[in-house]
């Protein structure tokens, strides 16, 4: 139980609900995705995001150590090999399950895992890596696009763009401590319901907005940053 509850405080789960939103926003405005295929986009998804966030420690280790010894890594609950072998997988199986539909979920997620390592690996003292944290959720956008089969019209790349430049701000106010970091992620999801009503989708807009207060209940029980 020790482990379990370590895996999910690195994977950062209460922020899960955010990427849902998010895939449900973009196949939206990708003209609609196959339940089916939408399921498992979802599921390809969290595995991405859980998959980098795990990760993160890893690559943060020492940094950890020095500063946060209660982390999970550091303070023991959890060794370095058990995290970086679930990290890996979940990266792993993510672009597996979008190269499923073809050659653009794996383009797609390719470009998404590979993004999500670049920040991992290079985002302290990296004046950029806001930037790719931002990158990482417009690929959310543009990936569930690709697996759908649908062109990356200028509706899915303008509200990946917003969503970037959201993101970035985000991470920026983040770096400077400030203290609602979490509500601005559940955020994510408003914005999600923005995007989906705009374009007629109710459904879509309510369940974005349920996602926004899923998060803000899941952040108490595993912090949102």
């Amino acid at each position: 139980m020790t482990t379990l509850a370590a895996v999910l405080r690195l994977a950062r789960v209460s922020n899960l609900p955010t990427v849902w939103s998010n895939v449900l926003a973009a196949s939206v405005l990708a003209g609609g995705v196959e339940t089916g295929a939408l399921a498992w986009v979802l599921v390809a998804m969290s595995a991405l995001y859980t998959g980098g966030m795990v990760l993160n420690d890893a690559f943060d280790r020492e940094i950890d150590a020095r500063e946060r010894p209660e982390r999970p890594l550091p303070s023991g609950q959890i060794s370095l090999s058990a995290v970086w072998i679930i990290g890996a997988s979940l990266l792993a199986a993510g672009v597996g399950v979008l190269a499923s539909f073809g050659a653009g979920g794996a383009m797609g997620g390719s470009a998404l895992a590979a993004a999500i390592l670049l920040y991992d690996a290079w985002h302290k003292g990296n004046s950029l890596s806001p930037v790719i944290m931002g990158l990482c959720r417009a690929l959310v956008y543009v990936t569930t696009a690709l697996a759908a089969g649908a062109a990356l019209s200028p509706a899915i790349l303008g509200a990946a763009l917003i969503l970037l430049l959201y993101v970035v701000a985000l991470t920026q106010l983040a770096k400077r401590g400030v203290p609602y970091v979490g509500l601005l992620i559940a955020g994510i999801a408003l914005m999600d319901a923005g995007f989906a009503a705009a374009y007629g989708n109710a459904l879509v807009a309510a369940l974005c907005a349920g996602f926004f207060l899923l998060t803000l209940a899941l952040q108490r029980i595993v912090p949102g940053t």
